[in-house]
């Protein structure tokens, strides 16, 4: 592998040590604090669990990341990263636990103002949502939590040592539990921007099981998480542990347990599938702000036990990173791109060509877009955003969500039917024997859009939806399976690309 792969990813691994830094108070700082968990085996219980559940887990929330902001090239994955771990990096420093989700998607959207590429607002609500949801139910379920062991095990009279011991354990149980969590979750915002510049191919352990690209990025990831856990994450328990709120064991533990189930509740892909299955509303995968969900606990136990023990102002610091964290890591972004592209005259993203079709302004109309003014660039091609996006501005004012579907439908993304290539897929989606037979029947066609191979190939009396949520999002895969299979391979457009990112079982 080029030398220089292993510079630019240097960035990922600098934000991902930053956010273990930052974050290991999240999930041990009430132990340590507390004095019933010794610092050292708290961050090597908290570190392995990282690494875990970024390797196992880490495939749900990374998808959300991607359609914010598809960064194409890797010195603009470098760039993004760098800027979002300086400034969280400054957040620790000031001993601010700080939000590196709201960090990253600060740096994603920067990336995106600077290229011209249009915002997927569909995934920015669904993060939002998140950040408001999460210290929310957290404080609910805090404070649920301790009214119950109050009730309940603080009644039972159990001995003074004895009530210690469980507690130590209780809390080194839950701090792996929310590491793990940590990991799976957050594991996104670390090496997200690199997922769509991929850079390592996947390998076969002895023959037994293959190794993904994706998964080693995961791997790299979580060790970096790791250690900054061990190398810098007492750092920031001081300002949490002892400013915000006087934290004991017993609340410890509640807090951190408060904290697993948010940070569960927004990552499980099987908690994801066991809604579907039931025809429920899905909770959206998204990687959280777990210091949110950390403060939203800390704030309902206090509510639950002295509400005139919580220190407001220091949570007023505290929700100031909140927002200076995103602003200054978009402002840090758009000014490195600027340099890396134009002094160091690196591609901090690679040109893809964008060309509106006949059957792109027919989609158009049907979507209720005025392509009145578009007839004139119709078949001319266009190789970068920011022209592209202008030619289209200067015709009509579209909004962020009309730019997002014209980009979206006029991206050539070419691809070519190729029977053999299915006759060797892996059956894993079971395709029906009719669904089998159009594609038979497509062989040697070519297509320049997504639009029109999807026309073509996901014809709507075969294709059909059953209105139930884990059957139809088991036949978007089905879809997305194919659209990967048969896509014409370029160098900067790699089989992963589009393709859902699946779990490690």
């Amino acid at each position: 592998m080029d030398i220089s792969v292993w510079f630019f990813i240097s960035s990922g691994l600098f934000l991902g040590w930053s956010l273990g830094a930052n974050h290991a108070v999240n999930v041990f700082g009430t132990a340590v604090v507390s004095k019933m968990v010794k610092f050292k085996t708290a961050a090597l219980i908290g570190g392995v669990f990282v690494i875990i559940g970024s390797v196992v887990s880490g495939a749900g929330t990374t998808k959300t990341i991607t359609d914010l902001g598809s960064i194409n090239a890797i010195a603009g994955s470098f760039s993004v990263a760098l800027a979002v771990g300086i400034a969280v990096t400054l957040m620790t420093k000031a001993q601010l636990p700080v939000s590196t989700s709201q960090a990253v998607i600060g740096g994603i959207i920067g990336w995106n103002l600077f290229t011209g590429s249009p915002t997927d607002l569909n995934s920015l609500t669904k993060i939002l949502f998140s950040w408001v949801a999460s210290p929310l139910i957290a404080a609910i379920s805090a404070f649920l939590i301790f009214k119950l062991i109050k009730n309940t095990i603080l009644k039972w009279r159990i001995h003074l040592l004895e009530l210690d011991y469980y507690t130590r354990i209780g809390l080194i149980i839950v701090g792996a539990l929310a590491s793990y969590s940590l990991g799976a979750n957050n594991i996104a915002n670390v090496m997200g921007m690199f997922i769509s510049a991929p850079l390592f191919s996947d390998f076969s352990v002895w023959g037994l099981f293959t190794i993904s690209g994706i998964e080693q990025l995961f791997l790299l990831g979580g060790l970096a998480i790791a250690i900054g856990i061990f190398t810098y994450g007492d750092r920031v328990m001081e300002t949490v542990g002892t400013d915000l709120y006087k934290i004991s064991p017993i609340t410890g533990f509640v807090v951190v347990l408060a904290e697993f189930l948010v940070l569960s509740l927004f990552t499980s892909q099987t908690l994801e599938a066991f809604l579907l299955r039931n025809n429920l509303p899905s909770i959206p995968l998204v990687p959280l702000s777990t210091t949110q969900a950390f403060i939203g606990a800390i704030i309902g136990v206090g509510m639950a036990k002295d509400p005139l023990s919580i220190d407001f102002r220091v949570l007023g610091r505290i929700a100031a990173g909140w927002v200076i964290a995103p602003v200054s890591a978009g402002l840090m972004t758009f000014i490195s791109l600027f340099f890396i592209q134009n002094v160091f005259e690196q591609k901090v993203i690679h040109p893809v060509p964008y060309e509106i079709s006949k059957s792109v302004v027919v989609k158009l109309h049907k979507e209720g877009i005025d392509t009145t003014n578009l007839y004139d660039v119709t078949g001319k091609r266009y190789f970068n955003t920011k022209i592209f996006r202008n030619e289209l501005l200067e015709r009509n004012k579209y909004s962020n969500n009309d730019l997002f579907l014209i980009f979206n439908l006029a991206l050539v993304d070419s691809f070519k039917v190729d029977t053999l290539l299915f006759n060797d897929f892996p059956d894993a989606y079971k395709y029906t024997p009719i669904q089998k037979a159009i594609i038979s029947g497509l062989q040697g066609k070519s297509f320049s859009h997504k639009m029109d191979f999807q026309q073509a190939v996901f014809v709507d009396s075969v294709w059909i939806k059953t209105g139930n949520k884990l059957e139809d999002r088991e036949m978007d895969e089905k879809m997305l399976a194919l659209e990967d299979l048969f896509r014409v391979k370029t160098n900067n457009k790699k089989s992963n690309h589009n393709t859902p990112v699946k779990n490690v079982k």
